[in-house]
């Protein structure tokens, strides 16, 4: 364990920005970013484009991202992914699944992923940390209600086995969880500054309007996440300390 304190974070790559989006960079290059890390201090693995899964032992963390793909479609890639993270987190790798990767390591894990019946969420919302998460090595700094940006329709319905759920939305009661003490899901996105969510507002513009929203004063609502963006830093605090 004590060669992981220096060592690189892997990023699971599990899809693509949304198009308009992309001249930023991917997700792997907005999580590292927000996270801290520098350019030697993140290796990126893009499960959704068929690449080989590594071993555990010469990463810090992992960190896993979002996606346009559903848990629920339970795509070949996507389930490798999931049995490697069942292995990585029995091996005390520390991981931090964030939307897409909050379901699938629910999933992984036992969990179960749905269509969440309140329908799509995208913008600028509360997070409530229930009381469980005041000891929590992730979440226990950030105030008792915070923004969060998101965007998703799926969502964990029932956490896996033995896990502790540390925050709500109110529209989802699994907004984050953990398992064990190195293994957390996130609904939220830490990666996203205020400018991603309007972006991704935009370009989803068309399918939120058939939905019923009003495009507009969901860009209006959009606000900054500070508190949240701090949990990729926390997440890698944690795993360095971790690793000692």
């Amino acid at each position: 364990m004590a060669s992981r304190s220096s060592s690189p974070f892997l990023i699971l790559v599990a899809g693509q920005p949304a198009a308009p989006l992309r001249r930023h960079g991917g997700f792997d290059h907005w999580i590292r970013v927000a996270a801290g890390l520098g350019r030697d201090d993140a290796v990126a693995v893009d499960v959704e484009r068929g690449d080989e899964l590594p071993g555990f032992d010469a990463f810090a963390g992992v960190v896993v991202s979002g996606s346009a793909a559903m848990v629920t479609e339970r795509r070949e890639w996507s389930e490798r992914a999931a049995a490697w993270l069942a292995e990585a987190t029995k091996a005390g790798l520390p991981v931090l699944g964030i939307c897409y990767g909050h379901q699938l390591l629910a999933h992984a894990l036992g969990g179960t992923v749905v269509d969440n019946p309140e329908g799509r969420r995208m913008g600028t919302f509360g997070v409530e940390l229930l009381p469980e998460a005041r000891n929590d090595a992730l979440l226990a700094p950030l105030p008792e209600r915070f923004p969060a940006q998101m965007t998703h329709v799926q969502h964990v319905s029932v956490p896996p086995p033995g896990a502790v759920v540390l925050a709500r939305a109110e529209h989802d009661p699994c907004h984050a969880f953990r398992v064990g003490d190195n293994a957390w899901g996130v609904q939220f996105h830490p990666e996203f500054s205020a400018a991603h969510m309007r972006g991704y507002i935009q370009a989803r513009a068309a399918v939120l309007a058939e939905e019923g929203f009003d495009v507009r004063a969901l860009i209006d609502a959009v606000g900054a996440a500070p508190q949240a963006r701090r949990v990729l830093r926390r997440f890698v605090h944690h795993s360095r300390n971790a690793a000692r």
